[in-house]
């Protein structure tokens, strides 16, 4: 195998960027610290006091960074057909068959994955397809691990019909602290594993509503990153018939 096939084969990863919600924010917040340390050391004259200061903006900004970092990630696998890539970087918590009631009014394979602080919070489209619905819901601001979160807390929904036929909704929702949710698709869109889904700030969760039939290839607890792990695979056409 060459090293230019061997290229083909790896999702690519770019050197890392901030993701453009939260570059006013990482300014904003710059400049306010940037004005506090001055005023402590310029009119408290504490020393103490001033290294206090600033090694908590250095540590709030650094988090801040973490938090809104933006890998450029590429993989080829995302536009196989059937094949099912993780839409955010987090932990796999939920793996269950459940009946969705308020857009695909089906019994489906429940998927979730809970995003910590520290997780990057961008997300991606998790299967290759058209979309065909997307909307967003007001709502409370739960703990995201808690399972009532997928239908109290704020949420937006998208729906993608693959070129099988199969429809898998993809939920976004905010977490305890999240105070915004940002959808970038567009009902009528063409796309695949490496399109952005969007962004939730702050500790949330992604809920994939997937046909029966779905093989999930990875266990509860499970690490996963955003654009690169492969959770599984949707069934075939004729498994589909025969269910």
């Amino acid at each position: 195998m060459t090293t230019e096939t061997k290229e083909t084969l790896i999702p690519k990863k770019r050197r890392f960027f901030i993701h453009h919600e939260g570059f006013h924010l990482l300014l904003g917040a710059f400049f306010l610290l940037l004005l506090l340390n001055w005023i402590i050391a310029s009119f408290i004259n504490l020393l103490s006091l001033s290294i206090v200061v600033a090694t908590i903006s250095v540590g709030f900004l650094a988090l801040a960074l973490n938090f809104f970092r933006n890998p450029r990630r590429e993989n080829p696998q995302a536009d196989i057909p059937n094949v099912i890539t993780s839409p955010c970087d987090g932990k796999l918590v939920v793996i269950e068959e459940v009946y969705e009631e308020e857009i695909l009014q089906e019994r489906c394979l429940k998927v979730s994955i809970f995003m910590s602080i520290f997780d990057v919070h961008i997300n991606w489209v998790a299967v290759k397809g058209c979309v065909t619905h997307v909307s967003h819901q007001e709502g409370n601001y739960l703990m995201a691990y808690l399972p009532k979160s997928s239908t109290e807390n704020e949420r937006s929904a998208v729906v993608i019909q693959t070129p099988e036929g199969h429809r898998v909704l993809e939920r976004q929702i905010a977490g305890a602290v999240a105070r915004r949710i940002s959808t970038y698709v567009m009902e009528g869109e063409e796309v695949t594993g490496n399109t952005s889904l969007g962004f939730i700030k702050f500790g949330s969760r992604i809920d994939l509503y997937l046909p029966l039939g779905t093989e999930i290839n990875l266990p509860i607890g499970s690490k996963v990153t955003g654009n690169t792990t492969i959770l599984g695979t949707l069934p075939s056409k004729e498994t589909s018939v025969g269910m």
